[in-house]
């Protein structure tokens, strides 16, 4: 049964789930409030490295989220809202030894089995391919229709489709509950308290305060690099490079080898300013907002191995920032249990750019009592039973 959308809402968190949950409402003719501690992909989204992609997903309801989420990007290109600021391409999986091959053949097979188009480079088809690749690269997967996105262009897009100014350095202290408690009447801030018809929290690590979910929400660092323009070798590249590696350090292959505390995931994408952006790292530990010779060492020494001729650039700049991650891996969004006008929407960890347009699509979809885009039964909250409001 569908509902009639919200007359108003409160969107807490503008970064790129927040800010399209907030674009999908307001297409609905929902007034909505767009409010931050900071600012619009201040957090996250700001520190992102754009992938839009299923690459390195195996098939479960992660990739299935990523492929709508990878077909709304190109949809939203095509209506003119992401037009030049989503970059169609393909993602190279590269292998390097034996067991990074056996590694990649499997993921290949499990890719395709999920109907994504994939196809599989020889040594000799990859040097055609990837001429400036290094010799050590033995074979590669190559993963069509992906693309990449930078997160604060997004927003920047999203808010100014909706005509959204986002209430910027105002903290959110908690929910306002309605008599029993049942449902919510606004938000309590730093200036006083908001009200509205429907509360969508999507405030990243800030989540797990206002949830009450410290124990499952979890802060997860991750370090990049950018290098200076070099338009020659950047257009000779068809697509980002991954390094087999990378599925290991997300975890995303059932190896039996569990991501160590501090993973490298390597992965080189030609962005359209014809740099280069090449990280990364997924830590649980450390400072959260800065970098350390240690890391872009690493990340720079796996880079130049995979494409030697990048060891001819300055790095012009590296940068850290946390993405928010969950207990079990997979993100909330839905409905909070034993409130009936409230959802979130965390815990995506690197896959936020991905799925935040579809995910801000699927929320109001859920909330007028429509099907949503996405299958929101495996990323529900009520799975975590001590979900408790700050209010």
């Amino acid at each position: 049964m569908q509902s009639r959308p919200p007359s108003s809402a409160i969107v807490v968190g503008s970064g790129i789930v927040g800010a399209a949950t907030a674009y999908f409402l307001a297409k609905r003719g929902t007034a909505v409030r767009l409010v931050d501690a900071a600012a619009p992909a201040a957090e996250a989204t700001g520190a992102a490295d754009g992938a839009v992609s299923v690459a390195s997903k195996k098939p479960g309801p992660m990739m299935a989220a990523a492929l709508k989420g990878v077909r709304l990007y190109g949809e939203l290109a095509d209506d003119g809202i992401f037009a030049g600021a989503f970059k169609r391409r393909s993602t190279f999986i590269i292998a390097s030894s034996d067991d990074e091959g056996s590694v990649l053949e499997a993921h290949s097979k499990a890719l395709a089995s999920a109907g994504v188009v994939v196809e599989t480079l020889s040594a000799s088809g990859l040097r055609s391919a990837l001429p400036a690749l290094s010799p050590a690269a033995t074979m590669a997967v190559e993963v069509h229709g992906e693309g990449h996105a930078i997160g604060y262009q997004i927003v920047h897009r999203l808010l100014t489709a909706s005509g959204i100014v986002v209430d910027r350095n105002l903290r959110v202290d908690g929910l306002v509950l309605a008599a029993g408690g049942s449902r919510v009447a606004g938000i309590a801030t730093s200036e006083g308290s908001i009200s509205a018809d429907l509360v969508v929290i999507a405030a990243g690590n800030g989540s797990a305060r206002l949830l009450g979910l410290s124990d499952v929400l979890t802060p997860r660092k991750g370090q990049l690099l950018v290098t200076e323009r070099a338009p020659a070798l950047n257009s000779a590249m068809r697509g980002a490079i991954m390094s087999g590696r990378y599925l290991l350090s997300k975890g995303s292959q059932n190896t039996g080898h569990a991501p160590p505390a501090r993973g490298l995931g390597l992965v080189i994408d030609p962005l359209v300013t014809g740099q280069f952006l090449i990280g990364g790292t997924r830590e649980d530990h450390g400072d959260r907002e800065t970098n350390d010779i240690d890391a872009v060492a690493r990340i720079l020494r796996e880079a130049v191995a995979l494409i030697p001729q990048l060891a001819n650039l300055r790095l012009l700049r590296s940068f850290a920032g946390t993405r928010t991650a969950v207990i079990d891996g997979l993100p909330l969004v839905g409905k909070i249990p034993g409130i009936a006008n409230a959802y979130v929407a965390t815990g995506f960890e690197g896959d936020g750019i991905c799925l935040g347009p579809v995910t801000g699509k699927s929320i109001v979809q859920l909330i007028c009592g429509e099907t949503p885009d996405i299958d929101l039964s495996f990323f529900d909250p009520a799975r975590f039973a001590n979900l408790e409001l700050s209010a």
